[in-house]
């Protein structure tokens, strides 16, 4: 059948989204955090600067650079080259570690208040987030924490060896300084009381506080099972300081290895984590699962837990179902029973949602799974002006995401609380500036260096397990700092072309050492995708495409998903038709549009 051929249209560049998307770390980030500039404002020995870069969006830099599960490293264009992105979450640390007092350059919080008061439910990122975008408009916020400290999943959840308290300590400090009325062992009962006090909204960042159970056989027959989530709280608030030596963990998650991790700190010495389904499938960060294997923790796969043997009330072992997987993990087999002696188990299976203190006659629809229906623009739930976000709102994901609904739904709130519509969101804008100093010299170091991935170093492990507390990341030294910053590919300086410019010398097709260019003849973008110079891999990633060059009429194309953004087709240029643009992505808050900041 004849189907009309399609010319390709011209790339709109100035859609805040296309450049964004060509930033690939910057995209992948939930909250956005303009990873290219931060690393080169390290790379320039200014570490406040590059922390206050960070702090906009992600708002706890110092705790993100420990703690953050990177969702920036995998999309890392830098690893498409040698297969190791760079790292960010660790230069990230960096800048945190060595900021100095920034005190002088937060937000001011107005002596006059706005009239206006927001109540938080639950002191974890969430809420902190929505009180930090809140407080310098004037806003009122009370956070109602059940715990006698603040933090959430952040302290309860996040062993010290990993997150020294003191760190957590000071970056939540610097919201809750801000004038927050934090109110301690506040726990709500009921949202129907908490309702009546006229609050102007309302906000549910409470988390998913209840693990996961396995009802086996055995399992109310002993108090040597442990929730995992529950225990690592009681862990952070000193109510547990041992455990025995044989010690199961079921469950291959992060919360699993901070289990596991610290069972080997309170005095466990035979410690394996039970894994249902083979390594590429677990849910745990690969830095995890590789440091809890560096302490002595074995990983145990392909074995499904039937059930807990208890003999005379006491716990002696499990017995499980030994599997065998289809090449997809979707699909198993019974190949044996075993039975696996232990002390302890800490079930760490995952974690969900509970809401007795929500009325269900007050407006606020649940879902699937009990779960209260929440729009995922706005994050205001199906009665006005109460809102969730984080792992309350759509279940357990990461601190990062949870940042991100902060900012979200205090724009929701904002809006609210003025009488604005909560789906009114202000728009992204973008500033492109040109980084010429010369014929062909940019401001920014635009050569590739070869160095590798740096290695973090750590605390030996003969020391390691003398303090709970004990941090075990030592940071990047100065020396690694200067070679992994210079890892970075600077994706936010954008090759930007000038189509009437262009004399269609193929000077640039020459230089290119990607093979990202290719000039040709409009017609059906399928068809042209395969008249590329390089092979376009990854169809997910745009192809930019010109307007009509003067000469011929034909297009110059470049595959986004190749370029390494090295500059030399700007330099070779002899007309300027292709120049390097630095990249801003502006992204707005809670009454803050994106043009003003």
């Amino acid at each position: 059948m004849y189907r009309e051929r399609e010319a390709v249209k011209p790339t709109d560049v100035s859609d805040p989204s296309y450049y964004h998307r060509v930033v690939d770390c910057q995209w992948a980030c939930p909250a956005h955090t303009n990873v290219p500039e931060y690393i080169r404002l390290i790379a320039q020995g200014r570490y406040a600067d590059a922390y206050m870069v960070n702090r906009e969006s992600n708002v706890f830099p110092a705790i993100l650079g420990r703690t953050c599960d990177r969702p920036c490293e995998p999309a890392c264009r830098r690893g498409r080259i040698d297969g190791n992105p760079v790292a960010i979450c660790r230069l990230k640390r960096v800048a945190a570690d060595h900021k100095g007092d920034i005190s002088g350059r937060l937000p001011i919080i107005p002596i006059e208040k706005n009239g206006k008061h927001v109540v938080c439910i639950g002191a974890g990122p969430a809420s902190l987030t929505v009180a930090n975008d809140l407080m310098p408009l004037g806003y009122e916020v009370t956070i109602l924490e059940r715990l006698d400290k603040p933090g959430g999943l952040m302290r309860t959840n996040i062993p010290g060896f990993r997150l020294p308290e003191d760190v957590l300590t000071e970056e939540v400090g610097t919201i809750l300084d801000m004038g927050v009325d934090i109110r301690y062992n506040s726990p709500v009962t009921s949202l129907a009381t908490l309702l009546e006090g006229g609050h102007d909204a309302v906000f549910v960042g409470s988390g998913a506080p209840r693990g996961k159970e396995l009802e086996l056989p055995g399992r109310r027959e002993t108090d040597r099972i442990h929730i995992g989530i529950d225990w690592l709280e009681s862990i952070a608030f000193g109510h547990v300081n041992s455990i025995g030596e044989r010690v199961l963990i079921i469950g291959v998650g992060n919360t699993a290895m901070d289990c596991c991790r610290s069972s080997r700190r309170l005095g466990g010495k035979d410690i394996k984590v039970m894994a249902r389904r083979p390594r590429p499938f677990f849910k745990a960060s690969p830095w995890e699962l590789d440091d809890a294997e560096e302490e002595g923790v074995e990983i145990v796969i392909n074995h499904a837990p039937t059930r807990f043997v208890v003999e005379d009330g006491t716990l002696v072992g499990m017995e499980f179902d030994v599997l065998e997987w289809d090449e997809g993990a979707r699909r198993s087999t019974t190949v044996d029973t075993v039975f696996i002696p232990c002390d302890d188990v800490i079930l760490a299976i995952g974690q969900e949602n509970a809401f007795p203190w929500i009325e269900r006659d007050l407006g606020i629809e649940f879902g699937k799974w009990d779960m209260p229906m929440v729009d995922e623009t706005t994050f205001q739930s199906t009665r006005p002006g109460v809102f969730f976000g984080g792992d309350s709102a759509w279940g357990p994901k990461n601190i990062i995401w949870a940042v991100e609904h902060g900012h979200q739904a205090a724009i929701s709130i904002h809006n609210h609380c003025t009488g604005a519509s909560v789906q009114e969101r202000p728009p992204v804008g973008i500033n492109l500036a040109s980084q010429k100093m010369g014929l062909s010299e940019w401001s920014y170091h635009n050569d590739y260096n070869p160095s590798p991935r740096q290695k973090m170093q750590h605390v030996d492990l003969t020391r390691r397990f003398e303090d709970l507390h004990l941090e075990v990341e030592l940071g990047f030294t100065a020396e690694q700092t200067a070679r992994e910053v210079q890892r970075c590919l600077n994706c936010d300086i954008q090759t930007d072309f000038t189509a009437s410019l262009c004399i269609e010398c193929d000077a640039c097709i020459d230089v290119c050492p990607v093979q990202c260019l290719t000039i040709v003849e409009d017609g059906d973008e399928a068809e042209i995708r395969v008249q590329l110079s390089a092979p376009a891999v990854n169809p997910e990633q745009a192809l930019f495409a010109s307007e009509a060059l003067p000469q011929t009429g034909r297009l110059m194309l470049k595959d986004e998903d190749v370029c390494v953004h090295c500059g030399l087709c700007a330099e070779r240029c002899p007309t300027a038709a292709w120049d390097m643009q630095k990249f801003d992505l502006l992204l707005p808050y809670a009454g803050a549009p994106a043009c003003s900041h």
